[in-house]
């Protein structure tokens, strides 16, 4: 169990429902402890998102994550952050079943995590769960539009809502939502008209992601737009190059090696006279080979 009391740094939940027409949300993925170290002081809200299945696992589809999986990479970002809101992703299969069945897993996630809310996709068909999560004291952030975790029944990795015939179902299930109490609601791979037009409907933030420049907040995986993964979608911005600094940092490190230009004696340790030296060595915390 998570021995973490509430940390009072923290951006709340009611904090970021209370953005609504605000500054704009800046939110982002993560999941361990070093990258959420590194996100922290920028991003608002930190999601530990089942994409970690194909992004860290190189699983693909987001239907390999479990609740082990998302519980233990959850308490990673806890521990490496101490200002952004966290959330966990309720992975496939574990909410769909019964609102009681979603109880349990998402209390168990929290309470064993410390994240503060949880994320399930889906839209009027979920509202009674999210509502029963919701009445029992669970946070919910929703997610409808794009939803990876049906990408067999979708066909795909596909924009929702390119033809108007769809907007209205899709409107629909964001009002759901809303009734049924989410603190926020993610609008994935959605046409940009549409996601504009529910985030001026809606009275929770709508944070985008492949939607519109109208939403309240953006998410990113922080791997897509850090440029460490290949082909990323249409909708990353890539940030940065890290992928082709990480590679030449390593053929660096292997000429050196197998030159013996490393390592050197400044990286070595001197042999000392006697037998009862106590001294620890210079190790980073929790560092080993």
């Amino acid at each position: 169990m998570s021995a973490n009391p509430p940390d009072e740094a923290r951006l709340t939940v009611p904090q970021i429902a209370a953005r609504k027409g605000d500054a704009p949300l800046v939110c982002l993925t993560a999941y361990h402890a070093p990258m959420a170290r590194l996100l922290d002081d920028h991003a608002d809200m930190l999601l530990v998102g089942d994409s970690l299945a194909m992004v860290l696992y190189g699983f693909d589809t987001t239907l390999a994550a479990t609740p082990d999986m998302m519980i233990a990479h959850a308490r990673a970002v806890m521990r490496g952050s101490s200002r952004a809101l966290v959330a966990v992703d309720m992975p496939f299969g574990s909410y769909e079943e019964s609102p009681a069945q979603a109880f349990r897993n998402a209390a168990r996630m929290l309470a064993e995590s410390g994240c503060q809310a949880v994320k399930l996709e889906g839209g009027r068909r979920m509202a009674e769960t999210i509502g029963h999560l919701v009445e029992n004291g669970i946070p919910v952030l929703g997610h409808i539009g794009l939803t990876p975790q049906s990408v067999h029944r979708m066909g795909g990795f596909k924009v929702q809502g390119k033809r108007r015939a769809q907007w209205a179902a899709l409107e629909d299930d964001a009002d759901a939502l809303v009734e049924a109490g989410c603190f926020a609601l993610v609008l994935e791979g959605m046409a940009a008209e549409l996601a504009a037009r529910i985030t001026a409907r809606i009275p929770i933030p709508t944070i985008g992601i492949g939607a519109s420049p109208a939403c309240d907040g953006q998410i990113l995986v922080a791997e897509d737009m850090l440029g460490l993964t290949d082909s990323p979608p249409r909708f990353v911005k890539t940030f940065a190059d890290l992928g082709a600094e990480i590679a030449a940092a390593a053929q660096s490190y292997a000429e050196d090696v197998r030159a013996r230009r490393f390592p050197e004696d400044k990286h070595t340790y001197a042999a000392q006279e006697g037998d009862d030296d106590k001294s620890p060595l210079p190790w980073r915390r929790g560092r080993r080979a």
